[in-house]
């Protein structure tokens, strides 16, 4: 993808202050979705990256990930799962905890959504400090599922959430 692209794809991710809290600057992508021709070219630099693997379903973590990750699934023609926070699945789920700033949370998937040997690819909006990323990929390993890489839109560096990630692959377009 050109780097003309992604300069777009950058000057269109909002820094909001303040938010959800004091000295936080969140990332914003809702301009990238609210223009179609910068959401098409998100989604296209997931699949441009997924082509060059034999990829048998995408994984989308609740709730931006389902954005891109159902898309690229979509574009791709492979099935989609998802992996939410504890409590919303409706069928019997594997649970991974992982820590937050003050205590700890759960992400679940389904117990059948992989099988062993399938060959998967993580996508979400933005990687942090990996905590819900690297829950994620604890659950699709314990299904037996060969993670080739987990891939984010937007990966904030200086929090280094790819370590948590290790040994996967992270691949990230835009990094601040």
């Amino acid at each position: 993808m050109a780097s003309e692209t992604i300069e777009k794809l950058r000057a269109a991710v909002r820094d909001v202050h303040d938010f959800p809290k004091t000295g936080i600057v969140f990332k914003d992508i809702t301009p990238v979705l609210n223009d179609p021709v910068l959401f098409r070219a998100s989604i296209d630099l997931f699949v441009e990256r997924c082509r060059e693997k034999r990829v048998d379903k995408i994984v989308g973590i609740d709730a931006r990930g389902f954005l891109f990750g159902s898309a690229v699934a979509y574009e791709l023609g492979l099935g989609f799962v998802p992996i939410r926070k504890r409590g919303k699945l409706p069928y019997r789920t594997d649970t991974a905890k992982y820590s937050l700033e003050y205590g700890e949370a759960e992400m679940e998937m389904h117990t059948d959504a992989l099988k062993d040997g399938e060959r998967v690819v993580l996508v979400d909006d933005l990687l942090a400090t990996g905590g819900t990323s690297a829950a994620a990929a604890v659950l699709i390993r314990n299904t037996g599922a060969n993670l080739l890489e987990a891939q984010f839109l937007i990966e904030l560096e200086f929090l280094e959430g790819r370590k948590r990630l290790h040994p996967t692959t992270v691949t990230s377009f835009l990094k601040y």
